[in-house]
């Protein structure tokens, strides 16, 4: 989930952490659906996480090749995490898909890299239910990691 202050400006702008969705912004995705907007924020995400791991080994096994985004904790059944930047990191093929993200070795590698504390927010974060995207923290998704390729 993104962490930060939400809340409404006078002038009907959207504000979270560094970002501010002006009205404008907002209007541009009004016709989106929510399954659209969070297919475009995945499509956005993902292509920062590739960038951002484009000079380290898979998380998982530590082979240096073309990097997917791998998630620790499933988007798919763990909804509040899959924008989650320390759930999500560089991962092989084989890795992702061939191995079903060969989770004891990306944990292990995921405590070195981000540490045991952090990891431990991950965990308790995968147990809260009851979690939905609203259209403003997607739009703020595909805002701030847009200019990613």
């Amino acid at each position: 989930m993104i962490s930060g202050k939400r809340f409404w400006i006078k002038n009907k702008n959207w504000r979270m952490n560094d970002i501010e969705l002006d009205a404008k912004t907002i209007q541009k995705y009004s016709k989106a659906s929510l399954p659209t907007l969070i297919k475009k924020a995945t499509k956005h995400f993902n292509a920062y996480i590739r960038e951002r791991d484009a000079r380290q080994p898979c998380i998982s096994c530590g082979t240096w090749t073309y990097l997917q985004a791998g998630h620790f904790y499933s988007g798919g059944a763990v909804p509040r995490l899959r924008f989650n930047e320390d759930n999500v990191h560089g991962q092989c093929m084989p890795c992702n898909y061939f191995a079903s993200g060969n989770l004891l070795r990306y944990r292990e590698n995921l405590i070195k890299r981000i540490g045991q504390e952090r990891v431990d927010e991950l965990d308790r974060l995968s147990h809260l239910k009851g979690f939905k995207w609203n259209r403003y923290e997607l739009i703020y998704i595909i805002e701030k990691y847009k200019g990613y390729k």
